[in-house]
This record gives structure tokens, sequence and C-alpha cells, in this order.
């Protein structure tokens, strides 16, 4: 493989597992809010924390590999 497609493999998952990581922090921490809130509603009630989370972490994961792709784009057509 060459250097340059190595190293926009590596920037690419570095950024999908940190969008991974942060994306999943963030839906565990809204779930974990919603249930400490005063006024608990319907939906936080009936809403699973796991899915919540993993919604968060999908959502994380496109997020970081746009932004690799994103960064990517840019540094190419500056050159």
């Amino acid at each position: 493989m060459a250097r340059k497609t190595q190293r926009l493999l590596l920037l690419i998952v570095s950024c999908s597992i940190t969008g991974v990581i942060l994306g999943g922090t963030a839906g565990w921490a809204e779930s974990n809010l919603c249930l400490g809130d005063n006024k608990v509603t319907s939906e936080c009630l009936t809403q699973d924390p796991i899915q919540k989370t993993i919604q968060g972490m999908s959502t994380g994961l496109v997020a970081g590999a746009g932004a690799a792709f994103g960064a990517v784009w840019q540094l190419r057509h500056e050159d």
C-alpha cells in the first residue's frame, strides 16, 4: 500500500473511532440527564439508554469519517 493511502486510512479510522467514543458518551450522558431531570417525560421513560448510546455512536462514526474526508479533500485541493 502506498504511504499516502496508509496515512489517509489511518486518518479516517482515527477520526471515526474518536467520533464513536464521543458520540457514545454523549448519547449515554443525554439519557442519564433525561432520567435525572425534575420533569421526566414519557419519551424519556420509554427510550432505552443502550439504544440511545448506539444511536450516538453511529452518528459519531459518520461525523468522524465525514470530517476526515473533508480534511483530506481540503488538503488535496490546497496543493
